[in-house]
């Protein structure tokens, strides 16, 4: 699509709607020459240039890309009206459409029935869920694995409940075993489950957790903030799909479509499957909600002013890209192949070492130090030295402790607490034409050590990465 066309299309139909009410003089004290902003808007983009090129297959650092064109059309046009969701009175067709695309989320979920709205972030989104927890469980604590994100502890430290850290398997994911002992001795409401952690991109046993749910009477709420939408493609045979076949049963599940919903960012989103919880939200406000309706999105929300502009961009998107395999799938499918690809290749590499499998599209690795300290100091080097030069790469850093470390490759020596690795986030699908082309870059860049360091083991003598199981 031709971006510059639709954008002037957008400010022109914002015009002729304008139109059609009676004509007013702007008020002076908003006037402004070209002139004046010429100069501004050219300091503006000078300033806009510090930054990484998060559209280029070279950066696969953090979740980061920019929208679809779809979606920043569709912000531009409702942005020029500037409605508020707070209330179906402060824009009554982006309120119409935030429902019509949480009701395609839940529909993704495979919820029969929902409570849900979009939010300004997953962050935003679990605060409101663990909100519902405690009012549905006064008095108990909540359960999260110690990979998850790190909100959650701060979470329930603002809301007043005991947070409990489950500790993770070799894979990454929560440690069932030791979640059923936590509930038999501690008094948990809620369970959070991590569909795609934030480091690794490891997916919780959720499936495994729905006996736990049933045995003990906890709610299990799914942080599918980054990986929800791979639910999309469970039947692929890529992963396993049991746990994105379990969230269907779980209380709530938050996703992000400003990750993988190919959104701008101020757009996450939180669904109930139990719509009665809309109780815990019930407030009175003199001066809103004055418009028919049989629930205002407010009265389902913590938030109160959020951006109408950021419904109508998905509304846009998903009628063009549906949350179906077919639609939004095929933009998931390259990065999750990808990643599979590149595993294989850091299986073979002598230069660098598959840290454990992707489960998603987020591939840990590090450079073949033998040990801890090396792996540190070689790993700074490749961040650091990867952005100069004409041929840039852009990636990111995961601390791992030393446990965690060597539990998955013994044969490191671990003469330091922990050590910072390499994570690459592969959320774009051009990845999948660059691929080969990133691992020489890194292989490259992985190879400058020092004359002292002993040669680090070769991919044959090394233990091989467990495989994930099904």
């Amino acid at each position: 699509m031709d971006l510059q066309h639709w954008l002037t299309r957008a400010v022109q139909a914002s015009g002729e709607w304008a139109a059609e009410f009676a004509p007013f003089t702007p008020h002076p004290s908003h006037h402004v020459d070209d002139e004046r902003f010429g100069a501004a808007f050219a300091d503006l983009t000078k300033r806009l240039r510090d930054n990484y090129p998060f559209f280029h297959p070279s950066y696969v650092g953090q979740m980061v890309k920019p929208p679809h064109p779809a979606a920043v059309v569709g912000y531009l046009a409702a942005m020029l009206v500037n409605p508020n969701n707070h209330a179906r009175e402060g824009g009554p067709a982006t309120a119409d459409m935030e429902r019509e695309v949480i009701a395609e989320l839940a529909a993704m979920f495979g919820f029969r029935r929902h409570l849900g709205h979009l939010t300004t972030s997953g962050t935003m989104g679990n605060l409101e869920a663990l909100y519902v927890a405690r009012e549905s469980h006064p008095g108990a604590g909540v359960a999260y694995s110690a990979d998850s994100h790190f909100t959650h502890a701060r979470m329930c430290r603002v809301l007043g409940v005991e947070g409990h850290a489950v500790p993770v398997d070799r894979h990454g994911r929560m440690d069932l075993d030791a979640l059923e002992d936590l509930l038999r001795h501690e008094r948990i409401g809620t369970v959070v489950l991590t569909a795609g952690t934030t480091g690794t991109g490891a997916v919780d046993p959720v499936h495994e957790a729905l006996a736990l749910k049933a045995r003990f009477g906890v709610r299990l709420h799914v942080d599918a903030a980054y990986g929800g939408f791979f639910t999309l493609l469970a039947g692929e045979g890529l992963f396993d799909r049991r746990p994105w076949d379990a969230i269907a049963f779980c209380d709530s599940v938050v996703v992000d479509p400003h990750k993988h919903g190919l959104q701008p960012y101020g757009c996450g989103a939180v669904l109930f499957r139990d719509p009665q919880v809309a109780r815990h939200y019930r407030h009175d406000s003199p001066y809103t909600y004055f418009t028919p309706s049989d629930l205002h999105l407010g009265e389902i929300s913590l938030e109160c002013s959020r951006a109408g502009a950021a419904a109508a961009a998905l509304w846009l998107t998903l009628r063009l890209l549906p949350a179906t395999r077919e639609g939004l799938g095929q933009v998931l499918l390259p990065g999750l192949r990808a990643s599979r690809r590149w595993a294989d290749l850091l299986r073979d590499s002598p230069h660098l070492t598959l840290y454990q499998p992707p489960e998603l599209d987020i591939v840990t690795y590090f450079p073949s130090e033998p040990t801890l300290a090396g792996v540190d100091e070689a790993t700074a080097r490749v961040l650091s030295d990867g952005m100069a030069g004409p041929d840039p790469v852009y990636v990111s850093t995961l601390r791992v402790d030393s446990d965690a470390l060597t539990e998955r490759h013994p044969w490191l020596v671990a003469d330091a607490p922990n050590a910072r690795i390499l994570r690459s986030v592969l959320i774009k699908p051009e990845i999948g034409d660059s691929l080969e082309h990133l691992h020489q870059r890194l292989e490259g860049l992985a190879t400058g050590r020092s004359p002292r360091c002993p040669v680090p083991p070769s991919p044959s003598a090394r233990p091989p990465v467990p495989t994930l199981s099904r």
